[in-house]
């Protein structure tokens, strides 16, 4: 458990210059608590223990302003980024390595459907690995966002995104195309390295 809390520390330092020490990631960064007491909450899920689970991640959404359904599916160190204002619904899968900012809504686009309705029906959307999402994105529906994709800040993404594809607008457009090359490096902030 101590070495993938480690690896978790150094895929966050890799994407964030502000994340100096282990302790200082752990007690001041709300995306890592969210992320833990996801963890939690989506292994009661597993049991069938729903309203537990679901307590825990009200308790999670408290106390770091995000709100993660606690049957989302979570890769390998997600890192959320500030995170006030993230929501991540029930049907979301997250791959490994993926970055959200503050503000990104992982929604669904089905209201009408009723809740003994919806079981076993993707709603929300699926990001793969590498994925950095900007702050204000909304990502709608059951949409894939290929590896290495890049959605950009307040784009409002409702089709699916290519493999290393760059999607800003409302609705959002993909400016990268043609590319054989996916780029799994991560530049915060937009900080390109030469």
């Amino acid at each position: 458990m101590f070495e993938q809390l480690k690896q978790y520390f150094e895929s966050i330092k890799s994407r964030d210059p502000a994340a100096t020490s282990l302790i200082l990631v752990l007690l001041t960064y709300p995306g890592v608590k969210a992320v833990l007491f996801h963890r939690i909450a989506n292994f009661i899920w597993g049991l069938n223990l729903k309203i537990p689970a679901r307590m825990i991640s009200q308790l999670s959404r408290f106390l770091t302003g995000i709100e993660i359904h606690p049957a989302a599916k979570i890769g390998k160190n997600l890192f959320i980024d500030h995170g006030m204002g993230v929501v991540i619904g029930e049907t979301a899968q997250i791959g490994d390595n993926v970055t959200l900012y503050h503000g990104v809504t992982l929604g669904g686009v089905s209201p009408a459907i009723k809740s003994s309705e919806q079981v076993g029906i993707k709603r929300h959307p699926t990001l793969e690995n590498d994925v950095i999402v900007g702050s204000g994105a909304q990502i709608l529906g059951p949409v894939t966002v290929k590896d290495c994709a890049r959605i950009g800040s307040n784009a409002v993404v409702t089709k699916d995104v290519p493999k290393g594809g760059i999607m800003v607008g409302i609705p959002a457009k993909n400016i990268k195309t043609g590319t054989k090359k996916s780029d799994t490096s991560f530049a915060p902030y937009a900080v390109t390295k030469k």
